[in-house]
């Protein structure tokens, strides 16, 4: 009985796999009015659109059952039978609004993990293939002394790695030479920022936050499947890291290349360092970037003349540093040149 019942399991299965022909039932043998074999032939026709629906049914089978006592029993299982089809069309709906809604919230994080373009091909199921950039600006910086401030604080008061950071304008999308000014202008805000930033358990410790850029070619890939990581590859990401490890503390360190660029808007004002011993490259003459000029294309109006006081008070609110951390990083986040920020878990490299 077994065996037989494997059998016709297993030709069902193979019926279905065929795609050959549809698999129904045959309604020959049933000692039944022909009405009532037509109806079931109706009720699993290939087409959804010419099945009677529960109302129609309902009617059909009244008429066909007058003569019968079993009205009742009928009626109480189409009833049943309508009842489970609407309750599990609804499940389905609510299966499936949780299925998009997980998804929306994966594809929410892979934004945040990756820049936007690359998250769409990989949401798209597309293969994200490597990819050179001529010319990009790489930001490092590091927390002078984070290692024994971390150590003199408590877990809840310092997070105690992850003090590196890395942010690169020019890629995915590329902006022509503004990858450099975008870089100079964030690395400015940052500073201007880290002077006002106080540490709520040591007031009077100052943030020192040291920063290096370089500017230069680099190849980008996804690595990864289950977790991808956006990764730069080049001589440029280790170049742009030496430029912050060989710098100072609340200073801006330039490169030679990086220089070049910015000498180009005419607005960045730069002081040369030296020559320099940096691993892997020798003697390299750096520079400070020290802040920049407004260009007369983008002052402000002149605003009419006013009493001391008012100047006073505006002056105070546009003064280096007064902007909080807060702000400054909105104001990174609104970067659209900037496309791609990075924590790096590595020491203190001071």
């Amino acid at each position: 009985m077994l065996r037989i019942y494997f059998y016709y399991v297993t030709e069902i299965v193979d019926s279905v796999k065929s795609k050959e022909k549809c698999l129904r039932p045959s309604v020959v043998d049933l000692s039944c009015d022909e009405e009532v074999g037509l109806l079931m032939k109706r009720c699993w026709t290939e087409d959804p659109a010419d099945r009677p629906d529960f109302t129609t049914l309902k009617a059909v089978i009244r008429k066909l059952n007058k003569d019968n006592e079993s009205n009742n029993i009928l009626d109480n299982l189409l009833t049943r039978m309508e009842q489970y089809a609407n309750n599990l069309e609804t499940l389905v709906e609510e299966r499936t609004a949780d299925y998009l809604d997980e998804k929306r919230k994966c594809e929410e994080l892979l934004y945040q993990l990756l820049p936007k373009s690359v998250a769409s091909q990989l949401i798209l199921g597309q293969s994200v293939v490597a990819e050179t950039y001529d010319n990009v600006t790489i930001y490092f910086s590091d927390i002078v002394g984070f290692t024994s401030l971390s150590a003199q604080s408590t877990p809840l008061q310092v997070e105690t790695i992850g003090d590196a950071y890395m942010v690169v304008s020019g890629l995915p999308v590329r902006n022509g030479n503004l990858h450099a000014r975008e870089i100079a202008r964030m690395s400015l805000a940052l500073r201007s920022a880290v002077y006002s930033f106080t540490i709520k358990h040591r007031p009077d410790d100052q943030l020192k936050l040291r920063i290096g850029m370089h500017t230069g070619p680099c190849v980008t890939g996804v690595v990864g499947l289950k977790m991808p990581r956006y990764c730069l590859f080049g001589d440029t990401v280790n170049t742009a890291s030496r430029m912050e490890s060989n710098g100072q503390a609340l200073k801006i360190h330039v490169s030679p290349q990086t220089k070049e660029v910015l000498d180009t808007f005419g607005t960045f004002d730069l002081e040369l360092r030296g020559e320099i011993e940096m691993k892997g490259k020798g003697k390299v003459t750096t520079y400070w970037l020290l802040g920049e000029k407004t260009p007369p294309s983008e002052m402000a109006p002149v605003l009419p003349v006013k009493p001391i006081g008012s100047f006073s008070k505006l002056h105070a609110a546009n003064s280096v540093g007064s902007s909080s951390t807060k702000s400054v990083a909105n104001s990174i986040a609104n970067h659209n040149n900037i496309s791609a920020s990075t924590p790096l878990l590595q020491g203190d490299n001071g």
